[in-house]
């Protein structure tokens, strides 16, 4: 354990808040983390998947110097979804959290120009060794080793999709480090939506469009992550479309990923849509049980700890939805152990995850609820817990609300709570609504930015339990 006279999370804390700003910090970790430490890992929690992401995709650098600078020594980062501090976030925070997101391509490119120069990508961690395959990932597996031992041969586009913490930024990045060792002169680029995005609005505010077009239209390889980053954001569409088609007429690679089938991500052009669909889309499913089984082997052979094969087992049976809450479960059990200086026995095991047993199962899959959703409609699943009600956000609000009571357990309390502190009655009368409106067969209206958009609702609720229930078949 590390050795510090004062409380290190709140020493941990002051840091973060010193490294990003007291705005960033309050708007995404004030009330909606708690971090612990063990002998070699950082658990970083967070209330939701949107949250959780956000924080590792933006701040897992800070979070990590923020470590180091008050135990002096670096810390792996494990980042885990904790249901119980929904409770905690302020009633207004969600609204914060997306108006921040709404702002940030326009904050980074004046950034930029302060600066000069674009901040940095993401590290790229993942590797094709370490990628535990099952047939819940080996068709998208396959996919991704003949890229890197052919680029842009087979198919020149792959669109990769499934829920939060399966495994697809882990894939599409092993696939950049696959390419960089084995094909040391070949010119690839890996940037997420959002990225691509802010880089696209500087280019445009400083009248660089012909040097961005150059950046990415010039490339062997170019990789996106989360490119349903691009809803609701027409100009960005138009430019990636004429870049889609540059690389694709030169014999070259694209290579996207979503939580998303590009069907089921709204406000996407008809063209980009075709784009996409004509290449190889690929799902990646919840893990299987072997799956399960070897991911848990393989973190606790990181963490330099024994654990018993019936430990192995019951980790694994309990926690099914995805490699995320897998490998967070295990953390904190380790973590149990370190601290009260025992093995790691099926007791203590039992001890250590009994609330998240509890609480994380019927959370995540309401989380798998509120991105497909949010997605289908060109938000974010923070969009939903907002205050605001929009045509548009208070009919996916409703749906998703229907569907959560529809398929999970949670009580109505428990819903509204889990989707930012709403009154149980706001879900009772969201409930009531729906059901209403699928007996009367009603058309729902919403709008866009191209303008307003209908479907019969009941067709629109069976693609999205189509969708959502795809992601967890093992459940």
């Amino acid at each position: 354990m590390i050795s510090c006279a004062d409380n290190p999370v709140a020493l941990l804390e002051d840091k973060i808040a010193e490294r990003v700003g007291p705005q960033r910090f309050n708007v995404w970790f004030r009330n909606a983390t708690r971090f612990a430490f063990t002998e070699d890992f950082l658990r970083v929690s967070a209330p939701n998947h949107f949250v959780s992401e956000w924080i590792e995709r933006h701040f897992a650098d800070d979070i990590g110097a923020a470590a180091r600078d008050i135990t002096g020594k670096d810390f792996r980062l494990s980042f885990a979804i904790e249901p119980s501090l929904a409770e905690k976030l302020g009633k207004k925070q969600p609204d914060r959290q997306v108006d921040y997101v709404a702002k940030n391509p326009a904050r980074v490119a004046r950034q930029k120009r302060r600066n000069g120069a674009p901040p940095p990508s993401p590290t790229l961690r993942g590797r094709l060794e370490n990628f535990v395959v099952g047939p819940s990932n080996e068709l998208a597996y396959a996919a991704a080793k003949g890229i890197i031992e052919s680029p842009g041969t087979n198919y020149r586009s792959l669109f990769v999709h499934g829920g939060c913490g399966l495994g697809k930024t882990h894939l599409i990045q092993a696939i950049c480090n696959g390419l960089k060792s084995r094909h040391p002169d070949l010119h690839w680029r890996y940037v997420t939506g959002e990225e691509f995005t802010n880089d696209f609005v500087y280019s445009v505010k400083a009248r660089e469009q012909d040097a961005f077009r150059d950046r990415y239209r010039r490339l062997d390889v170019l990789v996106i992550d989360d490119v349903h980053f691009f809803a609701n954001k027409r100009a960005t569409q138009e430019e990636f479309l004429h870049t889609f088609q540059a690389i694709d007429a030169s014999g070259k690679q694209i290579i996207l990923a979503s939580d998303a089938h590009p069907k089921m991500i709204g406000h996407f052009s008809e063209q980009l849509l075709s784009r996409f669909v004509a290449g190889m889309v690929v799902r990646i499913d919840s893990p299987h049980l072997d799956v399960r089984r070897e991911v848990l082997r393989q973190r606790a052979d990181m963490l330099k700890v024994t654990i018993d094969d019936a430990v192995i087992e019951y980790l694994a049976e309990h926690f099914r939805a995805n490699i995320r809450e897998l490998e967070g479960a295990l953390l904190k059990v380790v973590a149990q152990a370190q601290v009260m200086g025992q093995p790691i026995t099926m007791s203590l095991a039992a001890r250590a995850i009994r609330d998240l047993i509890r609480q994380t199962a019927p959370v995540v899959m309401l989380s798998d609820i509120e991105s497909v959703v949010a997605i289908y409609f060109g938000l974010t699943p923070a969009d939903l817990h907002t205050s605001r009600k929009t045509r548009t956000i208070a009919l996916s609000r409703g749906i998703a609300m229907y569907l959560a009571r529809k398929h999970t357990d949670m009580s109505f309390p428990e819903i509204g709570r889990f989707m930012g502190r709403k009154n149980h009655s706001t879900v009772i009368l969201a409930r009531r609504r729906i059901s209403n409106m699928l007996q009367a067969n009603e058309t729902v209206r919403w709008m866009t930015p191209i303008g307003e958009k209908e479907q019969d609702l009941g067709v629109l609720i069976g693609e999205l339990e189509a969708q959502f229930s795809a992601r967890s078949g093992t459940r």
